[in-house]
């Protein structure tokens, strides 16, 4: 008897711990969109998944990163565009392939 009252201690502490961290009321809303989703997704698990991922804070680490990609793109079109100008100089003091073949 008195294991059975020490396991259910544990089990109150922890729907307590779910409820203080807000898990159980973000997964009741996501039940609940499923629920009242009008054509019931084919795979339930990938729509939990989803909106799980969806509703979770963001990662301070990610929006970092973030950042950083969006900075190499911009960066890459700029060294893109000077390649592009580069060539285009290049081409005035070589002669077209064309004619090196002929030669």
């Amino acid at each position: 008897m008195a294991n059975y009252k020490a396991a259910d201690s544990k089990r109150e502490q922890f729907r307590r711990y779910l409820e203080k961290s807000g898990v159980m009321d973000t997964l009741t809303k996501v039940l609940v969109a499923l629920y009242e989703e009008p054509e019931k997704p084919s795979c339930a698990l990938d729509f939990l998944k989803h909106h799980l991922g969806a509703s979770a804070p963001e990662n301070p680490e990610v929006e970092a990163l973030r950042l950083e990609v969006a900075e190499m793109k911009e960066k890459f079109e700029a060294v893109l565009e000077e390649n592009k100008k580069l060539k285009a100089k290049l081409a005035q003091y070589e002669p077209p392939q064309e004619e090196k073949r002929g030669e």
